[in-house]
Formats: C-alpha cells, sequence, structure tokens
C-alpha cells in the first residue's frame, strides 16, 4: 500500500469489519482517494472514513450492497462530472454509487476528488 503512514487504525478496522466483496470496493476507493492528492486527510467521524484537506472533501458511506463515494460540496461538482457520475438531491452533498469493482473510474474519480479539494482553497 503506497499511501503508508496516510492511513488510520479507526479505517482499517471499519474496512476490516465489513463484508469482503464491499470491503474490495471500500479499499479500492480509499487509494484512490489517498493517491489523488498527498494533502488529503484520513479521519473517522460519523462511523465512516472522511477525506480533508481545508475542509472535508469526501467520505466513503458503506451499505449492505454499494459503497458511495460521497462530496460534501458536491451540487458544485455537477458541472465538472463529465461522466455524469454525481448522485444525490441534498442542497450541497452528492455522492457515486459503486455496487461493483467496474464500476469504478479511477481517472473520472481523482478527478472529481482534485476539483473537490480546490473548492476548499
Amino acid at each position: 500500500m503506497e499511501n503508508q503512514g496516510r492511513t488510520i487504525k479507526e479505517v482499517d478496522q471499519f474496512i476490516f469489519n465489513l463484508p469482503d466483496d464491499i470491503q474490495e470496493l471500500t479499499n479500492a476507493l480509499r487509494e484512490i482517494i489517498l493517491n489523488a492528492s498527498p494533502d488529503l486527510v484520513e479521519e473517522y467521524k460519523w462511523s465512516m472514513p472522511n477525506y480533508s484537506n481545508n475542509g472535508l472533501v469526501c467520505y466513503l458511506q458503506t451499505a449492505k450492497k454499494h459503497v458511495n463515494l460521497g462530496f460534501q460540496k458536491g451540487n458544485e461538482l455537477e458541472n465538472k462530472d463529465t461522466h455524469n457520475l454525481l448522485q444525490g438531491t441534498g442542497k450541497t452533498m452528492r455522492h457515486v454509487r459503486i455496487k461493483k469493482m467496474e464500476d469504478i473510474q479511477p481517472e473520472a474519480l481523482t478527478s472529481l476528488i482534485q476539483t473537490a479539494i480546490s473548492l476548499n482553497k
């Protein structure tokens, strides 16, 4: 894992306790998030992994059949979401729902994460 020293025990434990298929998705998304920027800080709050840099950037929310990569300022990302991955109709939050490994589009997700980081500058 190339992001050694950037991951925290609480998130390791959280992922370890997930069902295998969801664990695989969560680990893959965690890697993409941490690889998107060396400045992102991993935290465990609200019972899920959160990533911040000058404020909240994104989070991983797990369910029985999917994992959501969520963005606190998702509404501000919608015009940059060229792959139409974002879902949700809340005031500000949006998420990308991942149900299987094939759903993961690393370049598109990295771009969204990096744009989300720039919103906090």
